[in-house]
C-alpha cells in the first residue's frame, strides 16, 4: 500500500476542547514557525468556533488574531481551515444571512483557506449557504457530517446526505466524529461508500480520542481511502482531544501508507513553547478531567469538549438535587453516582428528542434536558417538565430538523405548552441585520475596519465585542485570572522595570541590614520576583522564608531605591531578569531579607 495520507493539526481545536482561552497573539506567532518547522502538516486549523469569541473575552482583537496567526502557513502554503456551525456561524444560536455571507469574505481576507461547516443537526438546508458563500469568497468548502452512533445513523443516511452536500458544490467532505464513538469499521464503510460514490470528492477525519475509538478509525478510514487526518500533539493530545501525530505516524507507516517525517526538534520546541503557555495562563482554566480518556462516553455519546463545563454544571447541581431528594424522603446521591445518573438520563432522552447529533450546540441542549430531568425526578416530577428556551427551539425545528422521530411525551409537552413547529427553512427565521450594525459603528465613531472585518465582529458576537471595546472584557479576564490563579495557590508575581542594572553599595546595604543577602544578576531590563508559600525544600538565600510586612528586597528602579514586599507570607524562590542589550557581570540587582 503506497497511498499517501496528509495531517492536519487541530491546535485550534486542542485549546477548544481543553480550556475557556486561547494563547495570546504573541505566542501565536511564536509558535507557527515552529509548526512549519516540523514539516509534517499539510493543513492547520487556526481559527472558528470558539476562537474569535474567547479573543474577545481575553480582552483581544480577533481579528489580529486571525491575520497574524494565519499568515506564515499561508507563507510556505501549508492550508489553513476555519471552522464554523453553518446557521450558527461562530456562535450558539442562529446568524442572518447578510452575516453569515460577511463572515466568509472576512474569513478569506484574513487568510484563511478552507471553511469546515457544520450542522449539528446535519440538515442540508443550513449547510447549502455555507457552501455558497464559501465558494462565492474564493475559499475551499469542505462541507462536514456529524457523526454519531444511533439506529437511524446507518451508511446510507451518511451517503445520502454526502450527495446533497456534492450536488451544493462542495469541495470536500469532513467526517466530524466530534465525540469519538463512531465505530472504526463503520467508518471504514461510509469512507469508501463516498470515495466509490464521488471519487473526486477528498475526505478529512476530524475525531476526538474520548472513549478510546479514534487511532483504529483512523487506520479504518486511511485504508478506506481517507486523505487527511487531523492530529494533535503534546501536550494537549491525547484525552479528550486527538491522538499524538507521533502515534499515528508511526501507526501508518507500518501499514504501508506514505506519510511525512517529523522533525523531532521542532516538535520537542513546540511542545516546550506549548507547556508555556499553559503555565502562563491557559493551564489555570483546563479541566484536569480532559487529559483522561472515558469509557463511560461509548454509553452515553458525548463529546469529551464538554465535560469541563458539564462537570461544573453537575457540581452545581448535586447539593440541590439531594436537597430536593432528601425533601422527598430518598436516599442522596454521591457526585460520582450523579455523573452515571447523567450519563443513563441522557442516553433515555437522547432517542426522545430525535437523535440530534451530539455536537455544539446540541449536545449542550441534551445534557441541559438530561439534567433537568433528573432534577425533576427528584423533586418527584415528571421528565421534560423543565426544558429551556433554547432546548425548546431545538424540538421545534427552529434551528433545522432533528434526524429522528420526537417521541409522543415530547410532541405532547409541546400541545401543553401551545407551542408551534415551525416547518420552513430555518434561515428564513432571522432576517438580515447587517445595517443596523452599520448604524451602531457609525454612531459610536467605530471603524468598519479592514475588509469590514470589525463590523462583521459586532454583528456575530455583539456583546462580547461591546464589552472588548469598553475594556470591561480585559478587566473581567484580570479578575477571573486573578481568581483563578488564588483558588489554585498559584505563585504571586511582581514586576517593576529596572533602567539600569544598579550598582549597590554592599557594605552600606548591609551595615542597615546586617542579615541581608545579595542576589547576583547579569542583565538589564526587568525584574520579576515570584512569591511562593513557604517550602523548607528550596534553597537558602532563594528560599528565604518571609513574612507579607517584612521586605523581600530592594531594587533601583525608576522611582529609586526600593524595598519590595510580597503581600503574602511566603518566600522569594526566583529572580528572572529577561534578556537585555547589556550584559554587565557582578552587578548586585536585589537584596534578600532573611
Amino acid at each position: 500500500m503506497s497511498r499517501e495520507i496528509k495531517f492536519s493539526l487541530v491546535y485550534r481545536d486542542m485549546w477548544q476542547s481543553s480550556g475557556k482561552y486561547v494563547p495570546r497573539v504573541d505566542q501565536l506567532k511564536q509558535i507557527a514557525p515552529v509548526i512549519i518547522d516540523m514539516g509534517c502538516f499539510a493543513r492547520v486549523e487556526t481559527n472558528g468556533g470558539a476562537f474569535e469569541q474567547v479573543n474577545l473575552l481575553f480582552g483581544e482583537n480577533p481579528n489580529k488574531a486571525v491575520r497574524e496567526w494565519t499568515a506564515p502557513f499561508n507563507k510556505v502554503g501549508i492550508q489553513t481551515h476555519m471552522l464554523e456551525r453553518a446557521l450558527n456561524g461562530l456562535r450558539m444560536n442562529p446568524v442572518p444571512a447578510d452575516v453569515r455571507q460577511l463572515m466568509f469574505k472576512v474569513k478569506k481576507a484574513q487568510g484563511t483557506n478552507i471553511s469546515r461547516s457544520f450542522c449539528g443537526l446535519n440538515d442540508p438546508r443550513n449547510l447549502e449557504l455555507s457552501v455558497k458563500y464559501a465558494k462565492e469568497a474564493g475559499m475551499i468548502s469542505q462541507a462536514v457530517m456529524c457523526i454519531t452512533y444511533s439506529p437511524i445513523h446507518t451508511v446510507e443516511y451518511y451517503l445520502s446526505l454526502a450527495d446533497k452536500l456534492v450536488e451544493f458544490g462542495a469541495d470536500e467532505i469532513c467526517l466530524k466524529d466530534m465525540a469519538g464513538i463512531g465505530r472504526p469499521a463503520f467508518l471504514g464503510r461510509l469512507t469508501k461508500a463516498i470515495k466509490d460514490r464521488h471519487p473526486q470528492i477528498k475526505i478529512e477525519y476530524h475525531g476526538h480520542c474520548g472513549p478510546g475509538f479514534s487511532p483504529a478509525s483512523m487506520l479504518e478510514v486511511a485504508r478506506a481511502g481517507a486523505d487527511y487526518l487531523d492530529v494533535a500533539m503534546e501536550p494537549l493530545s491525547w484525552g479528550m482531544v486527538h491522538p499524538d501525530v507521533i502515534t499515528i505516524q508511526a501507526m501508518l507507516k507500518d501499514a504501508g501508507f506514505l506519510v511525512p517525517e517529523i522533525n523531532m526538534n521542532a516538535y520537542m520546541e513546540a511542545r516546550e513553547l506549548t507547556q508555556s503557555f499553559i503555565d502562563d495562563f491557559l493551564g489555570y482554566f483546563i479541566n484536569p478531567s480532559n487529559k483522561q480518556m472515558n469509557s463511560l462516553l461509548v454509553g452515553c455519546g458525548l463529546p469529551g469538549g464538554m465535560m469541563g463545563s458539564m462537570m461544573a454544571d453537575l457540581k452545581g447541581m448535586h447539593n440541590a438535587i439531594n436537597m430536593a431528594l432528601r425533601q422527598n424522603h430518598k436516599e442522596e446521591v454521591t457526585f460520582n453516582q450523579l455523573v452515571v445518573q447523567l450519563f443513563d438520563e441522557v442516553a433515555y432522552a437522547w432517542p426522545k428528542l430525535g437523535y440530534p447529533p451530539l455536537v455544539t450546540p446540541f449536545s449542550q441542549y441534551v445534557k441541559n434536558i438530561a439534567l433537568m430531568n433528573i432534577f425533576c425526578l427528584a423533586k418527584g416530577e415528571p421528565r421534560f417538565s423543565n426544558i429551556d428556551k433554547d432546548s425548546w427551539n431545538m424540538i421545534l425545528g427552529k434551528m433545522g430538523k432533528l434526524p429522528g422521530e420526537l417521541a409522543p411525551e415530547i410532541v405532547q409537552a409541546v400541545k401543553d405548552k401551545n407551542l408551534e413547529f415551525y416547518t420552513g427553512n430555518p434561515q428564513d427565521a432571522y432576517p438580515d441585520a447587517l445595517p443596523e450594525y452599520r448604524a451602531e459603528m457609525q454612531a459610536n465613531g467605530w471603524e468598519l475596519g479592514q475588509d469590514e472585518e470589525e463590523l462583521f465582529e459586532l454583528a456575530m458576537h455583539d456583546r462580547q465585542y461591546r464589552d472588548y471595546k469598553s475594556g470591561i472584557a480585559k478587566e473581567r479576564f484580570k479578575a477571573e485570572l486573578e481568581q483563578a490563579k488564588e483558588k489554585a495557590g498559584a505563585p504571586k508575581f511582581i514586576t517593576r522595570p529596572v533602567i539600569e542594572v544598579p550598582s549597590f553599595d554592599v557594605e552600606s546595604v548591609q551595615k542597615n541590614h546586617p542579615a541581608a543577602l545579595p542576589v547576583q544578576a547579569p542583565c538589564s531590563g526587568q525584574i520579576v520576583w515570584q512569591i511562593d508559600v513557604v517550602d523548607a525544600s528550596l534553597p537558602p538565600v532563594v528560599g528565604t522564608a518571609v513574612k507579607a510586612t517584612d521586605p523581600v528586597c530592594w531594587v533601583q528602579t525608576y522611582y529609586g531605591f526600593e524595598p519590595v514586599f510580597s503581600g503574602i507570607d511566603g518566600k522569594l524562590i526566583q529572580l528572572e531578569v529577561p534578556q537585555g542589550n547589556k550584559v554587565q557581570k557582578n552587578q548586585v540587582l536585589a537584596f534578600v531579607e532573611p
